[in-house]
């Protein structure tokens, strides 16, 4: 182990992990909302040119550089730091559950190893990881006067989540557009990792389409429904989500590849009006998330989505992010593994039949190799979706530090 790997990991301490979990955890930041945590940030990495990088007045990035000699390759840790749901019972009750749980609410507590709240696993306990890196590599730097090759950038995105826009005049929130932003202003470096939930190594990773389907039918009243002709495309989408959600199961065995089983799920239902139930809709709407697997195109997606349909419906492509992926040979994979493999005191395993997409698919696509690289879920009894996005485990930061400082130090050692 080198001096500086020493130094940076002796001041990555449980306690200082646990702070920062709870710091990120506290400051509300659902997508489109991120400014204030990007200010708190920045003010973390005051020390090493922490900047706030807005995109608008309510949603920003925050970054930082630790600067080198400039003789080797600059390196990325990168997470985004906005929240799926909003932790405000108006907007995500009864759509999450008949109330929101403690562990729905932006509001940290610490219980032994685990920290909860709003995205405090997914993905503010990873932010956590990165901020709480970076602050000790820069400090360890500063400790051991050592000569770096490559600048570390510390980076932490906004609209990160798979959602459009909540509340705001841009409907360009969510989809990886503060990963974009980031790399449109100059912040562009030869190596990425982005931490995100998964005890593994990732050089690839699915994409995602978004689709609208509108089943058509006839306005009508319920007084005349036995005197006009009468077609309810409530009643059609019904019969047509039934035979979609088989379709759904049956999609990863038709597109499964060594790491990925792209997943389908059929995520909102409109039709007709809450406040006037005496009429029929003319046309009811189903829109709907397939993932998609390196190789896989949206066109080849939506073709094989309207083959399936066929007249019941109309189906258009509201949305897409392309799948990627970073050669495995490549430095950042092959070091990250082995870092992996150092903390972790075993071999590395790729795990399989993967359907979760990241900002990696953002940073590949502008050109950077990428690997992806997290924490496994909080070991609690009854987890679910939304417990297991709003808990963290201490150890568990603790063991993905060392894993990116480890790559960190090994990318400021090495003339690549």
């Amino acid at each position: 182990m080198s001096d500086l790997l020493d130094e940076v990991l002796r001041r990555i301490t449980p306690e200082r992990l646990r702070a920062a979990a709870v710091a990120v955890t506290s400051i509300p930041s659902p997508t489109g909302r991120e400014a204030s945590l990007a200010e708190w940030l920045a003010g973390q990495m005051s020390a090493f040119n922490g900047q706030v990088q807005r995109i608008d007045g309510d949603q920003a990035n925050a970054v930082g550089r630790v600067r080198s000699t400039r003789t080797g390759r600059d390196l990325m840790l990168y997470a985004p730091i906005d929240t799926l749901t909003t932790g405000d019972e108006d907007e995500d009750v009864p759509w999450i559950g008949p109330s929101l749980r403690p562990d729905m609410r932006p509001q940290a507590t610490v219980d032994g190893d685990f920290v909860q709240g709003l995205g405090a696993g997914n993905p503010k306990g990873h932010a956590a990881c990165v901020l709480v890196v970076g602050q000790a590599y820069a400090e360890a730097v500063a400790a051991t006067n050592a000569e770096t090759r490559g600048d570390l950038v510390l980076a932490f995105g906004a609209g990160g989540m798979p959602t459009n826009a909540l509340d705001s005049p841009r409907q360009n929130t969510g989809h990886g557009v503060g990963a974009s932003f980031l790399l449109e202003r100059g912040w562009y470096t030869d190596h990425a990792i982005i931490a995100k939930p998964g005890d593994f190594v990732a050089h690839d990773e699915v994409g995602l389409c978004w689709f609208e389907l509108t089943v058509r039918g006839i306005h009508t009243y319920a007084g005349s429904r036995h005197r006009l002709p009468y077609a309810n495309p409530i009643v059609a989408a019904a019969e047509l989500i039934t035979r979609l959600e088989r379709w759904l199961a049956d999609f990863p065995a038709r597109h499964r590849t060594a790491t990925a089983a792209p997943q389908g799920i059929i995520g909102s239902v409109a039709g007709g009006w809450e406040r006037m139930l005496a009429v029929t809709p003319a046309a009811a709407r189903i829109r709907v998330d397939i993932r998609l697997a390196p190789g896989q195109t949206p066109l080849g997606v939506r073709r094989e989505l309207e083959a399936f349909v066929g007249a019941d419906a109309d189906c258009e492509l509201v949305a897409h992010i392309p799948a990627t992926t970073t050669d495995p040979d490549n430095w950042v994979i092959t070091e990250t593994i082995r870092a992996w493999e150092a903390a972790s005191g075993r071999e590395h395993t790729p795990i399989p039949d993967n359907s979760g997409a990241t900002d990696a698919n953002i940073l590949r696509a502008r050109g950077i190799p990428t690997a992806r690289v997290g924490m496994p879920k909080a070991p609690l009894p009854g987890i679910d979706f939304a417990l297991g996005m709003n808990t963290v485990q201490v150890t568990e930061m603790r063991r993905l530090s060392e894993v990116l400082a480890r790559v960190a130090v090994a990318n400021s050692e090495e003339d690549r």
